[in-house]
């Protein structure tokens, strides 16, 4: 699957993003709106959104490189105050070359790096979207005379959507509150650019248990530049408090009811996607093994793995 993932990931985020607007294409339609100019609306809606905010980002990191003069003045001083105590003579340069301040960044690098891909098949994956969508309203019912011909369970294909839609709406839900929370805490100690960390932060939570701790990276590294270390210290300290009150006690809780997996399954299902597919596979991670599961329940010889990957609570109320 690895060597498969250039053609096999553009067709999961399509899917993916299919099955997120489908109760949007649901609800056009059941206002008598024709499935062509539904899925038409839905598009431009998708180009839309992805368009302000890609010039959001693009504006920010416009104003940030006007500022990066700035920044290394700011830096330049400290270690000129840094360098009086200790009686010794520190420049920039070779602070710079000592620490290679891009390598923390290297993790945020290679999965920013895996998300520009989707951006070179982005006419690829809107096409497929729009079949997709097209297919949506005969879909379940070609699936549901397959299943049943085939002495399945017609309900199968309800059961993954809704599930799917059911961990993106909380899913959502999370990483809005924790988008905000950064933002109101960069903001609250005076840092630059607190809405580019709230839209970080709300990103990378998509990306299950370590997604908002590398999140907190640039805001931590510009606050040490920026403030001061304590400060810095205390962003950092706040980003942890966030990331355990929502995405290790809430969330992982909430979502594994949500969808019928065991939270450890969220946890492996977050490492081998992301082995097989990339940073891709990470934001897939439960959508992928909600599929499998589901697979693994329509039949009867391998219905008890299924069982395995699910709750402890679904076992004992048996």
């Amino acid at each position: 699957m690895q060597a498969a993932s250039p053609i096999l990931v553009p067709f999961l985020v399509a899917a993916f993003l299919a099955v997120i607007c489908m109760p949007l294409m649901r609800w056009l339609q059941h206002y008598h709106v024709p499935a062509g100019l539904a899925v038409v609306i839905i598009v431009l809606l998708i180009i839309s959104v992805l368009t302000l905010v890609g010039i959001f980002i693009g504006g920010q990191i416009a104003e940030f490189t006007a500022r990066l003069p700035f920044y290394e003045q700011q830096l330049n001083d400290k270690l000129t105050g840094i360098a009086v105590l200790f009686g010794q003579e520190v420049s920039i340069g070779d602070l710079l070359d000592r620490i290679q301040p891009a390598s923390p960044m290297g993790l945020v690098a290679n999965l920013f790096s895996g998300l520009q891909g989707l951006f070179a098949n982005f006419f690829l994956i809107i096409f497929t979207v729009i079949f997709l969508l097209l297919e949506a309203t005969s879909l379940p019912g070609k699936l549901q005379l397959v299943l049943t011909s085939t002495r399945g369970d017609p309900d199968y294909f309800k059961r993954f959507t809704s599930g799917v839609q059911r961990y993106l709406g909380i899913k959502t839900i999370a990483s809005l509150v924790t988008g905000v929370a950064a933002a109101a805490l960069t903001a609250a100690f005076g840092l630059d650019f607190p809405l580019l960390w709230g839209l970080l932060a709300f990103s990378f939570n998509y990306v299950p248990s370590i997604g908002s701790l590398i999140a907190a990276i640039p805001p931590v590294v510009l606050a040490l530049v920026q403030i001061d270390f304590f400060q810095a210290a205390m962003i950092g300290l706040g980003y942890f408090v966030i990331n355990i009150t929502i995405g290790g006690v809430i969330e992982p809780r909430v979502v594994g009811r949500g969808l019928g997996l065991s939270t450890l399954v969220v946890f492996l299902s977050l490492v081998f996607w992301g082995w097989v597919f990339g940073p891709v596979g990470m934001l897939l991670s439960v959508p992928l093994t909600m599929t499998v599961k589901i697979a693994l329940e329509s039949s009867n010889r391998t219905a008890p793995i299924a069982i395995l990957l699910g709750q402890a609570d679904r076992v004992t109320s048996r």
